[in-house]
């Protein structure tokens, strides 16, 4: 259980990453974060941020709308 908290916070981190690379802020952040959660989770830690922007594209049409406005917002 300890591993997989650790493996999600980095996923997570990762994540936010990607979104802040393309401008985002913490709410466009807090607004993928689920998404990633569900569709990103088998992303290995410390890989590219571009690898999660392209796994949210890969899901656009299950995405949650808010997270799907982000990269709308940012022209993804």
């Amino acid at each position: 259980m300890m591993m997989r908290t650790v493996i999600l916070a980095t996923v997570l981190i990762a994540a936010s990453a990607a979104v802040a690379q393309a401008g985002g802020t913490p709410q466009e952040d807090a607004a993928c974060r689920p998404d990633v959660r569900r569709f990103c989770h088998s992303i290995k830690p410390g890989s590219d941020d571009g690898i999660f922007l392209a796994c949210l594209q890969q899901h656009r049409d299950k995405l949650r709308r808010a997270c799907r406005e982000v990269l709308e917002s940012h022209g993804q």
